[in-house]
């Protein structure tokens, strides 16, 4: 069986080589590529932290900053017994070429701190927090303007809220300490839309490939999602609100993966009844719903249209990846399908919507938050009450010219300015399109292999002119 190690090693050689495979076609010179790749900076950490016994434990933590061409640079924090110095660095890559690929302005980083959260109370995880929060202040690997983190595995709002209080009370005399950090609760300065923005982004862009009509045809399929038979594995934040938008938009759910098992049905799963269960009984084992599988990889080999891995990396590999029955894979996770995986599934047919572009719904809005925080205003403030009388008076006017008027329930409809959500909602699903277009564009006129190769052309020529445009290299 293979150690967390191995996995890691396994992830980082498969962002390597597909980076490889994408800058072989590229005619940038070889040193610039090189700086691309290579990652900037690496702080590995110890510090003691005391236990809920007083006994003091010894925590092994890292932040990277994988490229300094944008400031600041931008990356979760995943908390895990599991987490290593060359996955965290695999991590970092990725954030650099997604940054860069969705058109937000950040340096790839990720930090990562290896503990179990599940296993620990509230007050040792608090105690974890702070401290490798304090770590990062003291050796400037965190700031507005110079690292900002964001929940990943292992973490959300509450870790987010701590490193902001941390933070704002050793810099008390910066104006902006709350942009140190995103993914806060909309109490402590966070933005709406931030907690679903990853899964709604994963719904935005497999929307966006679904409306490919030439695309669809060769996989057998009709465009849109409507009817489309799904499988998602994992049910935390990405997996969970994925399932819940794809479903809202039409699609099937057939399938559900998750530690210690997973369900199928071909006629389709009410997936608050499977969440509910799962919530209240860690496992999907007697929930009566479709068949239960005790090895949750058994789901993913099951009969479906598109099947959504959002769990962690490695989960499709040579071993499995001649028994996927999907047409279409959607990586909602990072690193979900390794480089050897993908050989096959490419010669299946199978067609996979990369990592770097469809899991990065959650840096966009974060990118929003960061902005919101920076300047100090919400983005509907200014707009919303303006837009409500602009409506209001092409209604007086429409009904002046008609001899008709609306009862308050649709004018109210009809006038009602957007919200804040409304706003972020809408640039994401921009952003998502934007950037699927860039993708596809690139896949078809320089007749790449595949939409990853493409994924990664394109973040790679981005950050290579950003240095170019620097005069750093010619």
């Amino acid at each position: 069986m293979d150690t967390p190690s191995d996995t890691h090693n396994l992830f980082f050689d498969s962002v390597s080589a597909y980076f490889d495979r994408a800058a072989d076609l590229m005619s940038f010179p070889a040193g610039l590529l090189d700086q691309v790749k290579s990652c900037n900076s690496v702080y590995r950490m110890k510090f003691p932290v005391k236990d809920d016994d007083g006994n003091i434990v010894v925590i092994e933590a890292y932040r990277v900053q994988h490229s300094h061409h944008r400031l600041p640079c931008k990356g979760g924090i995943r908390f895990s017994p599991h987490v290593t110095q060359t996955e965290t660095v695999a991590l970092a890559a990725l954030m650099t070429y997604k940054c860069a690929l969705v058109g937000v302005p950040f340096g790839g980083a990720k930090g990562s701190v290896r503990f179990d959260p599940k296993t620990c109370s509230p007050e040792f995880r608090e105690r974890v927090t702070r401290r490798y929060t304090a770590e990062l202040i003291k050796k400037n690997f965190i700031g507005p303007q110079i690292d900002v983190p964001a929940p990943d595995y292992g973490t959300g709002e509450q870790e987010m809220s701590w490193i902001a209080d941390t933070y704002r009370a050793m810099k008390f005399n910066e104006p902006d300490t709350y942009a140190c950090v995103t993914g806060k609760p909309l109490a402590l300065h966070g933005i709406p839309g931030r907690r679903e923005a990853t899964g709604l982004g994963v719904q935005l862009g497999i929307g966006e490939c679904l409306a490919h009509e030439d695309d669809m045809t060769a996989l057998g399929l009709t465009t849109g999602l409507p009817g489309k038979r799904v499988i998602v594995q994992g049910l935390g934040n990405v997996g969970s609100y994925s399932a819940h938008f794809l479903q809202k938009n039409g699609a099937l759910i057939v399938g559900i993966a998750e530690l210690g098992g997973g369900i199928y049905d071909p006629a389709g799963i009410d997936l608050r009844r499977a969440a509910h269960h799962f919530k209240e009984n860690g496992s999907f084992a007697g929930c009566g719903i479709g068949a239960f599988f005790e090895n949750p990889r058994d789901v993913l080999e099951q009969p479906c249209d598109i099947l959504v891995p959002a769990a962690l990396e490695n989960q499709i590999t040579a071993e499995n990846a001649s028994r996927i029955q999907a047409k279409i894979i959607a990586e909602a996770a990072n690193g979900p399908v390794d480089h050897e995986a993908e050989e096959i599934l490419r010669d299946r047919g199978i067609l996979v919507i990369p990592d770097l572009y469809l899991n990065a719904g959650g840096v966009t809005v974060s990118y929003f938050e960061w902005l919101r925080n920076l300047s100090h205003v919400g983005f509907d403030r200014m707009s919303t009450r303006l837009s409500e009388l602009t409506k209001t008076h092409l209604i007086e006017a429409v009904e002046h010219l008609t001899g008709r008027t609306l009862d308050p329930a649709e004018r109210a409809s009809v006038t009602a300015g957007p919200r804040e959500v409304d706003f972020v909602h809408t640039a994401l699903a921009e952003t998502m399109a934007v950037a699927y277009h860039s993708i596809h564009d690139a896949w078809k006129t320089k007749d790449l292999p595949d939409l990853r190769t493409a994924a990664y052309y394109v973040a790679i020529d981005r950050v290579c002119r950003s240095y170019q445009a620097h005069g750093i290299f010619p």
